[in-house]
This record gives structure tokens, C-alpha cells and sequence, in this order.
């Protein structure tokens, strides 16, 4: 994800908008795609118990991060305030980072788990 979320931070500096805007929104447009892609297609498989709840709420918190995503997408085009844009833009990518790390997290306490952690 990391390497999804890169290109995009890049555009996201204010100095890209002001060269040229509809080539920037373009942009934008098009880096977000593989990032909503990503999220679509993310596995988040059956816990245990104690995990079911932290499961569950990753499954949710992706589903809001997946309609700011598509919310903003269409806002890209469109808008004339770009800089309010951007800053949203660059608030949903940390936030999708964040939530990337809990996901990744989930996965490593369910090997854990597996394996059968440190008792």
C-alpha cells in the first residue's frame, strides 16, 4: 500500500495543483484508482473470538474509508477549492495507511494465535 499511497502524496504538495489543474486532476483521478482497488480487495478472514470484534471493525472502518474514497473521487474533477481537496485527500490517505497497519496487525495476531503465542 505503501507504494499506492507514494505517487499520490506526491501530487497531493499544492505546487502540482498550480502548474496544471486539469492535468493534476487527471492524475489524482487516476492514482486513486488502484488505491480504491486495494481496499475492494482486501482480506479480512474469519477470527477468533477475541479477534472477531477487532475483525469487525476493520471490515467497518474500510467501508467508510471506501466511501470518503469514492465521495472525494468524484469531488476531483469538479471542485474549484483544489487545495481544501488535497488536504482532504491527504487526511484519507493517512487514514487508509492507518488503517492498512490494523489490518496488517489483525493478520499477525492471528498467526500468533496459530502458532501459538508466547505461553
Amino acid at each position: 500500500m505503501a507504494m499506492t499511497t507514494s505517487n499520490l502524496r506526491d501530487l497531493l504538495r499544492s505546487e502540482h495543483a498550480r502548474d496544471n489543474l486539469q492535468a493534476w486532476r487527471w492524475n489524482v483521478r487516476r492514482e486513486l484508482a488502484p488505491l480504491r482497488d486495494r481496499l475492494v480487495h482486501e482480506r479480512l478472514s474469519r477470527r477468533e473470538a477475541w479477534l472477531s470484534a477487532r475483525a469487525a471493525r476493520a471490515v467497518q472502518e474500510r467501508d467508510q474509508l471506501l466511501a470518503r474514497l469514492n465521495h472525494l473521487a468524484s469531488q476531483v474533477l469538479v471542485t474549484s477549492d483544489v487545495d481544501a481537496l488535497a488536504s482532504e485527500l491527504s487526511r484519507l490517505v493517512a487514514d487508509i495507511d492507518r488503517h492498512d497497519q490494523r489490518v496488517r496487525d489483525l493478520a499477525y495476531d492471528d498467526v500468533e494465535l496459530e502458532i501459538g503465542g508466547s505461553e
